[in-house]
């Protein structure tokens, strides 16, 4: 039987192409073992970037609760560091950069720095970090987010911390697409429906046909559970 967190790395590793190279940052669990899901199956020459600089750890034995251990660091071949990363993408050389934030608009604009005012926040977040480097300058940047409710999908964002290449947005309910400059409904997980869509998402949806999202093949699953057997891409589900 398969979960939320199993239809959403699923699909993450589908929207990576064999030969991309790809990139996730700090606490991205799911995108980590999306990547390496990808690799396993039909993505094997996809190149797996990452924050402690390893480049295609081989089958590494998943242990940290950052998404940046040491084991992404120890098994790889090659080292490719963090700032370097940077430079890649703004020559045009990374294919693939999957982030996260707090808010975000039909446009794709990403939130991570304040809630409210920005000179009077009612909360202060992270900031930008990473992402108002790579969203603008990556070719497809994937964003990933396990809460979907009304506070989430806004109208409009209280801050943009960055906008650029957003090509998906993978929820728990469901896959946004990039149409045009505007975010569109591409598909929904067999777990939800387009109601609960519609009832969580704080701007209009739109969409060309109603779609489901593939649910997990067994072989998926089977790879998943020998790729990350300590389960930490339902870390954030617990």
């Amino acid at each position: 039987m398969f979960r939320v967190c199993d239809i959403m790395v699923c699909a993450m590793a589908r929207l990576i192409k064999n030969g991309d190279t790809v990139f996730h940052g700090v606490s991205s669990h799911m995108p980590m073992i999306a990547t390496l899901l990808a690799k396993a199956t039909h993505a094997p020459d996809a190149v797996h970037l990452n924050i402690p600089g390893g480049v295609d750890p081989k089958s590494p034995k998943l242990v940290s609760f950052t998404s940046a251990g040491s084991e992404l660091f120890e098994t790889a071949p090659a080292v490719f560091p963090l700032m370097d990363v940077f430079d890649l993408s703004m020559r045009g050389g990374l294919d693939v950069a999957f982030l996260s934030g707090v808010q975000f608009d039909n446009a794709g604009t990403v939130n991570a720095s304040v809630i409210g005012d920005y000179y009077s926040p009612k909360v202060r977040l992270p900031g930008g970090a990473g992402s108002a480097v790579l969203i603008p300058t990556a070719k497809r940047a994937v964003i990933w987010r396990t809460k979907h409710d009304r506070r989430t999908f806004v109208q409009n964002v209280d801050f943009m911390t960055a906008r650029g290449n957003v090509s998906f947005v993978v929820t728990p309910l469901c896959i946004f697409a990039m149409y045009e400059g505007e975010l569109i409904l591409d598909s929904i997980h067999p777990t939800s429906t387009i109601e609960e869509v519609a009832q969580n998402t704080g701007f209009p949806i739109r969409y060309f046909e109603l779609k489901s999202t593939p649910a997990p093949t067994d072989e998926e699953l089977r790879l998943l559970q020998m790729i990350d057997p300590q389960d930490l891409r339902n870390i954030e589900f617990r």
